[in-house]
Parts: C-alpha cells; sequence; structure tokens
C-alpha cells in the first residue's frame, strides 16, 4: 500500500495551524456523533479547530494539505482515568517515598508523551500521590513546555486517613510528607475546606475515594470509606464552582452512597449491583470501568512478587467487574472509557477496546465510549470527542478499520492535535 504524504513543511513547525488554514483528506472518517463512516473527506482547520468538513475537492492551489487518503481517520482518544504524575504500580509499597518532586515532573512529561503518541489526545487525569503535580503538568502542556495531551486535572486524592487514596502499607512511626496528604478529610466540614484549596490551586474537578482500593494495603475494596454526607459537600462546593466530582467505588454500598450525593462519574465500579446500575441510569450517571487493568495485575503482580493481599483483591473484582460492565451495557447505562493507566505502562492505553468488546460493546460503542462520550462526561463537548466544525482538530489515523479490528486501535499511524502533527 502506498504510504501517504505528510508534507514536510506541517511537520517541520509546531503550530502551524494555529497561523494558517490546514487540509486533512480523511480516506475514511469514522464518526462517532452519527455512528457513520463518510468516504473521502476533507477536514478544513482553522486556528487549530474544524471549521468545516465535506466531500473531498482539491484544496486551493499553494495550501497546507496532510493527505490521510489511505486511512481510516476518527477524533483524538479520550481516557477518563489516567495517572500521569506518578510512579507506575510496583511491588513496592515504600515506591512513591522514593521519587522527588522533581523526578516526578519528568516522569509526568514522559507519560504525556507516550500517551499523546498513543493516539490520546484528552484525558482526566484522576490524580498522583504528590499533590497538584497533575495540575502542574496540565499547565506544562498547555504552555507548550512538554508534548502531551490536553489534560483535566484534580489535584490531589479525597481520602479518609489511612483509605485507598493514601499511601499505606508503612511502619506506623514513617512520617509520609505533607503533600501526599493534601487531600485527607475527617469529616464534611473538613471535606468542603479542602475540595475549596484543591480549587484555590488549580483542580479542574474532583476525585473522591469512596471505598478502600485494590492497590492500598490494608483496605478493603468492598468498604466504603467516605460518608455519604462528605461526599455531598464534595459535590455541592463543586457544583458552586461550575465543577464536577467523581468517585473511586469498587464496592455497591459506595457506589450507590456517592450516585446518591450527586457525583458524575464513578471509576472502576468492580461490584456494583443491579440497584448501582438502575441508580447510575436514572441519574444519568457515568460508568469509568477499567476492565483491562485485572490480566495485567494478575500477570505482572505474580511474576514480580506484588503482595498475596492485592493479588487476592485483585481476584476479588477481576470477574465481577467485567459482569457488572457487561450488565451495565445491556442496561444502557452511559460507560465513559477508563483505562487507569499508570496501574501499566501509559502508552498501552488501547489495549482495553478489545475488552469493552468482549464484554458487550460493538466496535462503534467503544469507540464513542473514548469520544462522545468521554467528552460529555468531562463537560468537554463543544470542544473534544468529535470532528465536527468547532471542535479542535484532534485526530488520530489507523492503517485498517477499527470497526472490523478495534485491537487496531493500538497501533495508530499518526496524532494530530489541534491542527497539528505530532506523530
Amino acid at each position: 500500500m502506498l504510504r501517504p504524504l505528510l508534507l514536510l513543511a506541517v511537520v517541520a513547525l509546531p503550530g502551524l495551524a494555529q497561523a494558517q488554514t490546514v487540509y486533512v483528506r480523511a480516506g475514511h472518517l469514522i464518526d462517532p456523533e452519527q455512528g457513520q463512516v463518510l468516504p473521502d473527506r476533507l477536514i478544513r482547520v482553522e486556528n487549530g479547530r474544524v471549521a468545516d468538513v465535506g466531500a473531498f475537492s482539491p484544496p486551493p492551489p499553494g495550501a497546507t494539505l496532510i493527505d490521510w487518503s489511505a486511512y481510516w481517520v476518527l477524533p483524538g482518544l479520550i481516557d477518563t482515568h489516567v495517572h500521569l504524575a506518578d510512579i507506575e504500580q510496583s511491588a513496592n509499597v515504600a515506591e512513591p517515598l522514593l521519587h522527588s518532586n522533581a523526578e516526578i515532573a519528568y516522569v509526568g512529561a514522559r507519560n504525556a508523551r507516550r500517551t499523546l503518541m498513543a493516539g490520546f489526545t484528552s484525558v482526566h487525569d484522576v490524580g498522583s500521590f504528590r499533590a497538584f503535580a497533575d495540575v502542574e503538568l496540565r499547565n506544562a502542556v498547555e504552555r507548550g513546555d512538554v508534548p502531551g495531551p490536553r489534560i483535566s486535572a484534580v489535584g490531589a486524592y479525597i481520602t479518609v486517613p489511612g483509605g485507598g487514596g493514601e499511601v499505606t502499607g508503612l511502619s506506623p512511626d514513617v512520617t509520609i510528607p505533607a503533600d501526599m496528604r493534601a487531600g485527607v478529610v475527617t469529616d464534611a466540614a473538613d471535606t468542603a475546606r479542602k475540595v475549596t484549596m484543591l480549587f484555590r490551586y488549580g483542580a479542574d474537578s474532583i476525585k473522591l475515594i469512596a471505598t478502600g482500593a485494590v492497590l492500598a494495603a490494608g483496605t478493603e475494596p468492598g468498604q466504603q470509606e467516605l460518608s455519604e454526607e462528605q461526599m455531598r459537600a464534595a459535590v455541592e462546593v463543586a457544583r458552586a464552582r461550575g465543577s464536577w466530582v467523581t468517585a473511586h467505588a469498587h464496592g455497591a454500598a459506595g457506589i450507590k452512597a456517592a450516585l446518591r450525593a450527586g457525583v458524575r462519574g464513578i471509576e472502576h465500579a468492580s461490584l456494583i449491583d443491579d440497584e448501582g446500575i438502575a441508580l447510575a441510569k436514572a441519574r444519568g450517571a457515568f460508568l469509568s470501568m477499567d476492565i483491562y487493568d485485572g490480566d495485567f495485575i494478575a500477570e505482572v503482580g505474580k511474576r514480580d512478587g506484588w503482595s498475596a493481599e492485592i493479588l487476592r483483591k485483585n481476584d476479588d473484582t477481576t470477574e465481577a467487574q467485567r459482569q457488572g460492565f457487561a450488565r451495565a451495557v445491556k442496561a444502557g447505562v452511559k460507560l465513559a472509557y477508563g483505562t487507569d493507566a499508570g496501574v501499566y505502562p501509559h502508552g498501552l492505553n488501547a489495549r482495553q477496546f478489545k475488552y469493552m468488546v468482549r464484554y458487550g460493546m460493538t466496535p462503534m460503542q467503544a469507540i464513542r465510549s473514548a469520544t462522545t462520550v468521554a467528552a460529555e462526561m468531562m463537560g468537554r463537548s463543544k470542544d473534544v470527542g468529535a470532528l465536527s466544525p468547532g471542535h479542535w482538530a484532534d485526530m488520530i489515523a489507523l492503517s485498517r478499520n477499527p470497526l472490523e479490528d478495534v485491537t487496531t486501535l493500538e497501533r495508530v499511524e499518526h496524532v494530530i492535535k489541534g491542527g497539528d502533527p505530532v506523530k
């Protein structure tokens, strides 16, 4: 197959799309808004955003054309559950203490680039142990200091003392740095104060740790930790600021308490029951279920000597989560693409697509979960998740049709962000 021409002038001059009109020829345009595939389209980009999409006709003489006529083209992908500004999971419970803030900044920059190169042009970064590391990474990407996706950041985890958002498993005489405990709360009033502080220092939204965690020693996924009153206090502060809240919640009771408190989304939802699924649908809430992770943890965790406690909790939640996902698909709940990247290496985000198809989605539904649905969850539908006029010109090119083989999304050939080729 002939390789399409990618004009050298465009590659050599980042930011060119901000200064002039750029045209992209798409051999097959996958439109998740309408759920259709359109042949041979011409996308006109002005000031980094889509200005027009129509049947191909030659652009004006001398215009900058990116020829993707041999490719399947779709909007840049969105992952609603990543941890860019942190060290990846390991067997050592003290691992978060072994890396300085300065090192975390470089690690975050590396992870952001890997994520962008994998075709994920927007992410919801749901926190790191070092408070505001995600906020500073977002700012660095927006300034153009480092390449990366568009980042929605939470600043820090809101968690109870010793809960699923803490560094746990250490000797009781070990002092945890203050910036790793910025979101630790004791009651509803404290929750409101800490959430206000997170917004003051740049958080886009709020992440609650409603239950214990698979990967946090001494906590249980099925056990509720934050009270419904505490979660409602967080939601009220966020709403007053025009923002929103998601909750890490594995257990059924914690999921339902978070939904009643008014959170927009539930992350993990591993042990969700039918009542929780019905409540999520009734409230228009989103589920972001990382159904690939369990296999990675089982394989790598056993190989690398992760604790018996973590492996046991992973076994307790993996299949239950996948069956819950399948039931949620059938029930018509809004399912946003979220992987928990950081548990496994960044840049492998697309591995989850095949699991979503395996457990009940069509390939188009899986693509929509990582485009239009994810954008809606993040409150950014006007900007990302689609390639209709007005959206940022974020798009990817694939050599094969992902509607026939969804694993093609694991092999992104080219990436454009804001009209600028980055891969």
